[in-house]
């Protein structure tokens, strides 16, 4: 559908939930900040927070949430070897046993796979955190996953950043001479 069409079609507009219901939004920020909360009580640090952030947003497939949360963990002192492989952590060795153990409940409550498999995962992560790092890393997990639908099915949009210029490549000419 051209330009045209879309801007006098009202339905293949998007619409931002988040800017329709405010007070909504609000509430759901709110919570996010009580979630963080429990983790800083709990002594899950900012930066295990921006990896689930991250990990959850990855299993959501939630760009404008990806984008963000990079972005913070990177803030944060995360790496971008860790960041790399985050999708791929359970083949690692590079994330701590408290981190494989909140990645392991991020993951189960993002995905809620079967009830063996749910049961198996949480006596993973309860072995591993406290019951104040494990009510907190839930309720993280819980938080980021509404954040990231109101993202997807807002279609909330990331933008280009500024890129640097393209590294100069020297032609098949240059190289073969330089040879």
């Amino acid at each position: 559908m051209d330009q045209t069409r879309q801007a006098d079609n009202p339905t293949s507009q998007h619409i931002f939930i988040d800017k329709e219901n405010p007070s909504v939004w609000r509430a759901l920020n709110g919570l996010g900040l009580k979630a963080r909360e429990a983790a800083d009580e709990a002594g899950i640090g900012r930066a295990l927070t921006e990896l689930l952030n991250v990990r959850i947003s990855q299993i959501n497939g939630c760009a404008y949430c990806l984008n963000m949360h990079v972005a913070d963990a990177m803030k944060q002192g995360e790496t971008s070897q860790r960041l790399a492989v985050l999708s791929a952590w359970r083949d690692t060795a590079v994330f701590t046993e408290k981190e494989r153990a909140a990645l392991t409940l991020a993951e189960s409550i993002t995905t809620l796979p079967d009830a063996h498999t749910r049961d198996r995962e949480d006596a993973y992560a309860r072995e591993h955190l406290s019951a104040a790092e494990y009510s907190a890393v839930s309720w993280l997990v819980i938080t980021m996953n509404a954040f990231n639908r109101v993202s997807i099915t807002s279609q909330h949009p990331v933008r280009r950043e500024q890129q640097e210029p393209a590294p100069v490549r020297p032609d098949a000419t240059e190289t073969s001479a330089a040879r």
